[in-house]
């Protein structure tokens, strides 16, 4: 299917079996404290949960993630959202595939099925309402005709404060074991990649360019949360505070190709990143995007500083 020119989509792919978003993550850090300061500087809302910390937007109460305690920064589990009319299917996939069922983790509470993926990072398929946008995220850009001003004063500039989750980029010790199984078993579909380097996954069911990312080490781990934002400005301002409060470590501002979405990157304290992303490309429920094997310098950015020489170094390695 492509998609047509003023035709409404159906708000979900008819027929296919596939999760509808990224629900939520879960990593332990050795310092709430730190964690909580830095996502809150960050832009995000961080509330207590459990004995650790809940990741949420400042107007949505979803969410995103949470962060427990732990002797280094590791990564749990990522929770992906299904339809409810569409737990039974998964489950006999699972069954069909020969993967085993897992209980969940001490104390969480679910819905959901989980497994462990190519990798054995722990994964949960759970009943969940759709969070991936059913459209492209509207992308500000304020314009001023002749005889204006367009920029604002800066007494009067606005803290950012990311509207949603957008996406995460995974390590892996096999990419193309990744983008077999988490198309074979969670029914995502391959947006791009590049050779056995790193590659880019989206929902059937309307999701963004990706909403999960994977990119080549000897570990698994986690890259960068990625926060969706309004603009371009959005991301300068956010960057620019975050290096006021002692952030300054990091890579942007700059433009990726696959994604085409404009980013800069804030390293947190303990070696990965919280990227402010703005225009990401949209991928909607009723088109076949054309995926590409494309070529490595056809896969990292447009244009923008050179990264950091640790910038996909695995720390949890």
């Amino acid at each position: 299917m492509t998609a047509i020119k003023g035709h409404v989509p159906p708000s979900r792919r008819p027929g296919a079996l596939g999760v509808h978003s990224l629900d939520h993550f879960h990593f332990v850090a050795p310092d709430l404290a730190t964690a909580e300061s830095f996502y809150s500087e960050f832009g995000l809302a961080v509330s207590p949960k459990g004995g650790g910390l809940a990741l949420a937007t400042r107007h949505d109460p979803h969410v995103w993630g949470t962060i427990g305690e732990g002797p280094r920064k590791k990564h749990q589990y990522l929770s992906f959202g299904a339809y409810e009319d569409d737990i039974d299917r998964f489950a006999g996939r699972l069954q069909e595939m020969g993967i085993a069922r897992l209980d969940p983790p001490p104390g969480v509470e679910s819905n959901g099925l989980w497994l462990h993926d190519h990798d054995g990072n722990l994964v949960e398929i759970a009943v969940a309402a759709k969070t991936s946008p059913d459209g492209k995220s509207p992308l500000d850009s304020p314009a001023a005709g002749p005889g204006e001003r367009a920029a604002p004063f800066r007494r009067d500039v606005k803290r950012t404060f990311p509207r949603r989750l957008a996406h995460i980029l995974m390590f892996t010790r096999d990419v193309m074991k990744a983008m077999d199984f988490y198309t074979r078993v969670l029914g995502l579909r391959v947006s791009d990649h590049s050779g056995d380097g790193i590659a880019f996954l989206h929902g059937v069911h309307g999701s963004d360019h990706h909403l999960v990312a994977f990119a080549k080490s000897n570990a698994p781990g986690f890259h960068h949360l990625s926060w969706d934002v309004g603009g371009v400005d959005e991301i300068g301002v956010g960057a620019t505070h975050m290096l006021g409060r002692g952030h300054g470590r990091g890579w942007g501002l700059g433009r990726h190709v696959l994604g085409s979405n404009y980013f800069h990157y804030v390293r947190d304290p303990w070696g990965s990143y919280a990227e402010y992303s703005a225009g990401i490309d949209y991928v909607p429920v009723d088109c076949d995007w054309p995926a590409a094997d494309n070529a490595p310098e056809d896969s990292f950015y447009v244009w923008g500083p050179d990264p950091p020489e640790d910038f996909v170094y695995n720390y949890e390695a």
